[in-house]
């Protein structure tokens, strides 16, 4: 658990760094080639980074290739900035990956919410609790993806003494408000769930930070957008968005199944290959999608690629 003001606690409300997990040609994970993405981030402000997030591929991972990332991971990052570790699955799974991050050194852990069919609101706070038991005290973020749980579950899951903060994830910035309301006295840290784009509007019902994918090719455009919004700037902060938008309609795509695909797509061709994504996401890009992508990336001085006619 984190005290009211510590390190931990003040990076929440900046910009959490989602890193891509990076595999060689026989598919599997390599976390040394996260170096120079690290860096680029670490040099650029970015608050924290998180392995085994979404952008990480998670659910494309076997629990042993989790917990080698998050071991690689904080090698590369060696404590430069707060490194919280993404779990989730069955609650065998997530416990094993709460003890495997604990002993890697993670600040925090950040709790996939559980994507069985079968999900009760009170069964949620209970897999919360068993696995801040397995992280023995270290500190939890909840990854909030669907609210259809109700503020009641998300209120009791925010009393949960290791509960320090939620990446809210979902499109409602109204019930986001309301949840902030209730937990006001716990010093709850609620962060933008959605990146970049939907920041503004989650800022304005009391949101600080935002989760960002971008951060592994473009940190400090990120951290532009975050200081706009953290001076108050929404003129400014719009305006930044819009330039980035591009990007972000690409990973949208295929019903999402671009979102990484992108980023990879993007660090090889600034040189740093990070390897294919894994089904069921898309690979490759389609050819009108990497010519987009390769325009963008030029005009925004990323590469050394020429702008396709």
């Amino acid at each position: 658990m984190i005290q009211p003001g510590s390190a931990l606690r003040a990076a929440l409300n900046g910009i959490s760094g989602i890193l891509v997990t990076p595999f060689d040609a026989q598919d599997r994970p390599v976390p040394y080639r996260l170096a120079p993405i690290v860096d680029r981030a670490v040099r650029a402000g970015v608050h924290i980074l998180v392995a085994n997030g979404n952008t990480s591929e998670f659910y494309g991972l076997t629990t042993a290739e989790a917990e080698a990332m998050v071991h690689g991971a904080a090698e590369v990052v060696a404590g430069r900035v707060p490194l919280v570790a993404g779990v989730g699955r069955g609650i065998g799974d997530a416990c094993a990956l709460a003890r495997a991050s604990r002993k890697a050194g993670a600040a925090a852990l950040m709790v996939h919410q559980p994507p069985d069919p079968f999900v009760a609101p009170r069964g949620v706070v209970a897999y919360v609790r068993r696995v801040a038991e397995a992280a023995e005290g270290l500190p939890i973020v909840l990854y909030l993806r669907n609210d259809g749980i109700g503020l009641d579950a998300i209120e009791a899951l925010c009393n949960i003494p290791e509960v320090v903060g939620v990446k809210w994830a979902s499109p409602t910035p109204l019930r986001l408000g309301e949840c902030i309301r209730r937990t006001a006295g716990r010093d709850i840290a609620w962060v933008g769930g959605l990146a970049e784009t939907w920041a503004p509007p989650l800022y304005a019902v009391g949101a600080r930070g935002f989760t960002s994918g971008l951060i592994n090719v473009w940190p400090e455009h990120s951290v532009a957008i975050h200081a706009a919004l953290e001076a108050g700037d929404y003129g400014r902060a719009a305006a930044l968005i819009e330039t980035m938008e591009p990007f972000e309609a690409l990973r949208a795509e295929e019903g999402n199944g671009t979102n990484v695909t992108v980023v990879k797509a993007s660090l090889q061709l600034m040189g740093e290959d990070c390897g294919p994504t894994r089904p069921p996401s898309a690979w490759p890009l389609t050819p009108r999608a990497d010519a987009e992508l390769r325009r963008n990336l030029a005009a925004w001085g990323l590469t050394r690629h020429a702008a396709a006619e």
